[in-house]
This record gives C-alpha cells, sequence and structure tokens, in this order.
C-alpha cells in the first residue's frame, strides 16, 4: 500500500503551481513513510496533489514524479523513459553523445542518463531513485542495448541525501577511453573516472556556436579537455587553452592530436585569474574568448565573491580582445540569473571602456530541458558578445 504524506498549505500553493520540490519545512506528516518510497501527497484537506519520491534526510523532502494520483509501476516508469528518448530523437543532432534524461526537465525527478556512444552513464541523484536503479537499468538495457552502463553516483548532492558516493559498471564492461563524435570534433572521454558523468554535454551546442564567430587568434580560458578550444581549433589561427589541470590537459593534448590541430592550440598550465593579469600587462591581445568557468556561486551564501570573480575575469577578457573582437561568456551558476550576468558583463565593459554588443544570448543545450516551473533548471547562461 502507498504511504501517504500530508503537506502545509504552503506545499501544497508550491506543487499546485507544479514546482517539483516540497521542502521539510513544508512537510506537515509522513504517516508511515520510508526514505526511498514514492508516496502519495496530499493538501491538508486530503486533497490529493500527485505522487513523489520521500527522502528521510534531505531538506528537499518530497519530489514529485506526477502531479497526478496514479499509481507509479513499471509502465509508469517506461512512459517517462519513452518520452525523454523521444525529445532526443527531435532536438540531438550531429554527435554520438548526449544527455538521454535530464532529471526534473524530463518528469524523473533526480535521475540523470548520459550517452556516449554505445555506452550509457547514469546518476541516481536521491532516495527514490536510488532504490529504483535496478529497474532503470533494466529498463535502458532494453531500449540501447548499451555495451556498458555505469553509474557515477560520485556527485556531493548525494551526501545530502544519506547516500554514499560510489562508482561502477552496473552492466557490461566499460572502456577505459571512449571516442565520440561532437558535429566533427573528436573526443576521448573517460566514463569511469571523468569529470561529471564523463564530460560536459550542456556546452555543446555553445561550442558550435562560438565556432561560428571565432576567427584570428583565440584564447580558451578554463579549457578542461580543450573541448571549446578543439571547436575553435577548426577556425582560428590559433587557440590557446588554459586549466589549472594538469591531467585535464594531457587529455586535451590527446584530444588535439586525435583532430590533427595539435600545431593550432597551445596548451597553458596556468590560474586563470593569473593568467589574464600577465597577458594584460603583456600585452597580449585576442580576436575571439572563451570563458567557461566552473561555477562561482555553488550556493547563494557565494554570491558576493562569486559575482565580484565573474566581474574579474570578464573585465580581463574584454581588456585583451582586440577591436571587433568576439567574448563567449558563461555562468553555470543557477544563483546568478541571466538579468545579474548581463549586469555583471555589462559592468566589466564599462570600466574596461569598451562597447559590448549583444549577438546572442544561449543556455545549456537542448537535451537539456529547462523546465518553467522549476526555475533552479535553468542554470546555464551565456552570452555571444561583439566588442568594439
Amino acid at each position: 500500500m502507498t504511504a501517504t504524506i500530508t503537506v502545509t498549505k504552503k506545499g501544497a500553493d508550491r506543487a499546485r503551481a507544479r514546482h517539483h520540490w516540497i521542502y521539510r519545512s513544508d512537510v506537515a506528516d509522513v504517516g508511515t513513510s520510508r526514505g526511498g518510497d514514492v508516496v502519495r501527497v496530499v493538501d491538508p484537506k486530503g486533497r490529493p496533489l500527485g505522487r513523489a519520491f520521500y527522502s528521510d534526510a534531505s531538506l528537499i523532502a518530497v519530489r514529485f514524479v506526477t502531479f497526478d494520483d496514479v499509481e507509479t509501476d513499471r509502465a509508469f516508469w517506461e512512459r517517462r523513459l519513452d518520452n525523454a528518448i523521444a525529445l532526443r530523437e527531435r532536438v540531438v543532432e550531429g554527435t554520438t553523445a548526449y544527455r538521454v534524461v535530464h532529471g526534473e526537465g524530463d518528469l524523473i525527478s533526480s535521475f540523470v542518463v548520459d550517452r556516449y556512444g554505445d555506452c550509457l552513464s547514469i546518476q541516481t541523484l536521491s532516495q527514490g531513485t536510488e532504490r529504483l536503479k535496478p529497474l532503470f537499468v533494466e529498463l535502458l538495457n532494453e531500449r540501447f542495448a548499451p555495451r556498458a552502463i555505469v553509474e557515477r553516483n560520485d556527485a556531493h548532492v548525494r551526501d545530502l541525501e544519506g547516500l554514499p558516493r560510489q562508482t561502477s559498471v552496473l552492466l557490461g564492461e566499460a572502456p577505459d577511453d571512449l571516442e565520440i563524435d561532437e558535429h566533427g570534433v573528436r573526443y576521448l572521454v573517460d566514463i569511469v573516472g571523468g569529470q561529471k558523468t564523463g564530460a560536459f554535454l550542456d556546452q555543446r551546442e555553445n561550442r558550435v556556436a562560438a565556432a561560428r564567430y571565432g576567427r584570428g587568434r583565440a584564447l580558451d580560458a578554463f579549457s578542461f579537455h580543450g573541448s571549446f578550444a578543439l571547436h575553435l581549433a577548426r577556425v582560428c589561427d590559433h587557440v590557446m587553452a588554459v586549466d589549472t589541470s594538469g591531467d585535464a590537459l594531457r587529455r586535451a593534448r590527446r584530444n588535439a592530436d586525435l583532430n590533427g590541430v595539435s600545431d593550432r592550440v597551445e596548451l597553458v598550465e596556468a590560474n586563470v585569474f593569473d593568467l589574464l593579469k600577465q597577458l594584460e600587462e603583456r600585452p597580449e591581445r585576442f580576436d575571439t574568448i572563451v570563458l567557461d568557468p566552473p561555477a562561482f556561486v555553488k550556493r547563494k551564501t557565494a554570491l558576493e565573491a562569486g559575482i565580484r570573480g565573474y566581474k574579474e575575469i570578464n573585465l580581463r577578457a574584454l581588456k585583451l580582445l582586440a577591436p571587433g573582437g568576439t567574448l563567449v561568456t558563461a555562468t553555470c551558476s543557477y544563483h546568478v540569473p541571466e538579468e545579474m550576468f548581463i549586469g555583471i558583463v555589462q559592468s566589466a565593459a564599462a570600466d574596461a571602456g569598451r562597447d559590448a554588443r549583444l549577438l546572442e544570448k544561449r543556455t545549456q543545450a537542448r537535451d537539456h530541458p529547462i523546465l518553467l516551473s522549476i526555475p533552479e533548471t535553468y542554470y546555464l547562461k551565456c552570452l555571444v558578445l561583439a566588442v568594439v
């Protein structure tokens, strides 16, 4: 029998606005629910609000999977997964690596599936999806017959759910290096030990966009394994790719060799903040600059420091751009909304004495869908600017 949770009026109003998360402070009664259960959720008058995962550890106590009062049996999860796959058939092209399931964006809260060629990498980020992991592996195997399914459950959010961090091969045998193709650019990906689930797929469409504007001498800051740099190297005379990680740059070198662009890609191991200052003092000038930093604001308390960080790198990049140059600048911090980010970049442009024309406002790739009722799913903001 399905357990029932009662939420407060505030929680019910949030659910009726179709936000999928209810915080613990808005849970009135958990009844017989256990962590990881799919529960029936009702308002203070007992009226049904839907079905959800319940967590007995996280501040996000309730994660809705449907706002209908229906059973979440095998057929329910099959429909959810098939709907996610159908969307990718509409929006994904030109790549062998993409996101198959994007958690809340595909109405399967806290569940992520990325495809890398004939292998799948999954994350079960709540007690609810962790319990359903065997079923999800079975359903994915039926649909994709992959060479391997790997779990990349080493994300810190599992700590909040009282779940251990772990990485393992759940099905088949995972290769040490897996070659993927992204619009003609090839990468070697480590799906077991690489960053996130193996690569940063959310910037895929922005990398293609950057190459449309790229020319001359280019700088790829926070390059990681050279994703933007490899796209830029196809259209630019020279690309300087900068990252603090020597291991990441060694993989970037292999990727550059794989694409035959090593003669145009210069790899620099350095702190980006320090190097931008040094380049300004030389002085160096670039026709194209990409800023793709890690999240400077992972929690709201870090907002002030994060704003300073974004302001500094954009200010220095704007000073380094040659007249008529292009700046592609991004933030993956949810706590820095689009309007704020534009304001930060405009403030940097004013301080640099430059005029910046906005050519494009971009976001995460379409296989990372944004659910309008959950602002938290709109995390990646990317601006393409022509700088005078």
